[in-house]
């Protein structure tokens, strides 16, 4: 885990930067933006594209986070195990490991027929990334400069 972490720092692909609310409030409207085209998707029974969009709302949502807290990482793992280690948000955490499961999934395995299972499972995801767009918004909303500057030093440590 750590191995991981340190070889995304040395190719530069995680990093500290300085705390943005700019790109967090970017990040935050482009998952705003994705669940909205989740809901659209599977009103159109486009279910495989409605998971699609669940999993980069609660993704979009990881980045805003983040980068309140002025940490840049361009991948998707690492970006998910930081919600976990430096958060300590075990339930967020697995409800978008689920999401990216489900995504990849999707998108990269074909099933032989539109099935009731993957209906199921978009509006299942919805929910979830409705849910997991709510708890960041107010994890974001409690920061205060005290908490950033603990985080920043935690993540150093890792």
């Amino acid at each position: 885990m750590n191995q991981f972490l340190n070889n995304l720092k040395a190719e530069g692909k995680l990093e500290l930067v300085e705390p943005s609310t700019e790109i967090m409030d970017s990040y935050t409207e482009k998952a705003n933006n994705c669940l909205k085209s989740a809901k659209i998707l599977l009103q159109n029974n486009l279910f495989e594209n409605s998971i699609g969009m669940s999993y980069y709302s609660m993704y979009n949502s990881t980045i805003s986070l983040l980068f309140r807290v002025g940490i840049k990482c361009e991948n998707h793992g690492a970006a998910i195990l930081l919600l976990k280690l430096l958060f300590n948000n075990h339930e967020l955490y697995e409800l978008i490991s689920n999401a990216k499961t489900e995504r990849i999934d999707k998108r990269y395995f074909v099933n032989s027929k539109e099935d009731e299972i993957t209906s199921d499972i978009a509006k299942e995801l919805l929910i979830d990334a409705e849910d997991f767009v709510f708890k960041l918004k107010a994890t974001i909303s409690k920061l205060n400069q005290e908490k950033i500057e603990k985080l920043r030093e935690k993540f150093k440590l890792l």
